[in-house]
């Protein structure tokens, strides 16, 4: 009788570059059937991704010679690093892409962008074919980076998604919950000038990642936002009638312009309301939070 043997199977890579809070989420998800490495630009963070399990490797990319390990390291990369700070170009983008090129590129490549590529789009609620027209270089760095994935995508064969997401919240995250704003007393917009506001919550995004890192198709967009269509004031509205808290005061736009930083009032100077369709029947994900209100309650 022929000696048996158990084949040996490696398990699947996942390269996530920017593994903050998102990045731990997804990598909780995953957990010990995944190999996932976690490239990281600070030695102090090392340990602390080693301890959440994963592989953590030590690379900026801001500088380029010191990404070369990343070449044929993993089947699929989840990129949730920022452009830079300033101009309208993602050099890290583009050092990443690099880097992957050299040899093997991944099967899947999820992108974590930004709906304010969209610009203000006055409040209309529209999908993933809507032209783009980004009013900030923080907005246009994005675009700059989405279009380089594309072109990575169709030189190479990776399947791309590009996720678009809007505001961020989970009881959990650092600057996650609306309750710090409303402890601060920032005041709002008054209903005639104010803005309609989009959301996810942080653990939905971070499904959603895994989902588009199996699920997505080649070189699509989704918009990765909950059920809710409110106007900002009245998000806020709500967090404080939850919380307990008072209703935070409403302003003029006139007086948000002499009171509030130009990044807070670029925020405040964009409205669109975001389509989810894809999200639900392409990557077939069902929100666990499908509105503020229960991404709120749950803490």
């Amino acid at each position: 009788m022929p000696l048996s043997c158990t084949p040996m199977f490696r398990r699947p890579r996942l390269l996530i570059v920017g593994c903050g809070d998102v990045g731990l989420r997804v990598l909780r998800l995953l957990g010990p059937r995944w190999q996932v490495f976690a490239l990281s630009s600070s030695a102090d963070r090392l340990a602390a991704l080693r301890a959440a399990g994963a592989k953590p490797l030590l690379g900026d990319l801001d500088r380029p010679e010191t990404l070369g390990r990343l070449a044929g390291l993993a089947d699929r990369v989840l990129h949730l690093a920022p452009p830079p700070g300033s101009g309208d170009t993602d050099s890290r983008t583009r050092h990443l892409l690099q880097a992957l090129a050299r040899r093997d590129a991944p099967r899947s490549l999820v992108y974590v962008s930004t709906t304010g590529v969209y610009g203000d789009c006055q409040g209309a609620r529209f999908d993933e074919t809507r032209a783009l027209a980004p009013a900030t270089n923080r907005a246009r760095r994005r675009v700059d980076a989405e279009r380089q994935l594309r072109a990575f995508g169709q030189r190479f064969g990776s399947v791309v998604s590009l996720l678009r997401v809007p505001g961020i919240y989970g009881a959990d995250r650092e600057g996650g919950h609306p309750r710090e704003r409303l402890l601060a007393g920032t005041p709002v917009l008054r209903r005639e000038d104010d803005v309609y506001t989009n959301h996810i919550h942080a653990d939905d995004l971070a499904r959603a990642c895994v989902a588009a890192l199996f699920r997505g198709l080649p070189q699509r967009t989704v918009h990765v936002c909950d059920d809710t269509k409110l106007l900002m004031g009245d998000y806020f509205d709500l967090a404080a009638d939850l919380c307990g808290l008072p209703r935070p005061a409403r302003i003029s736009r006139a007086e948000a312009v002499a009171q509030m930083n130009p990044v807070r009032l670029s925020f405040l100077s964009e409205s669109r309301r975001l389509a989810n369709d894809r999200l639900k029947l392409e990557l077939g994900l069902r929100l666990r939070y499908p509105t503020v209100r229960e991404g709120l309650l749950a803490g």
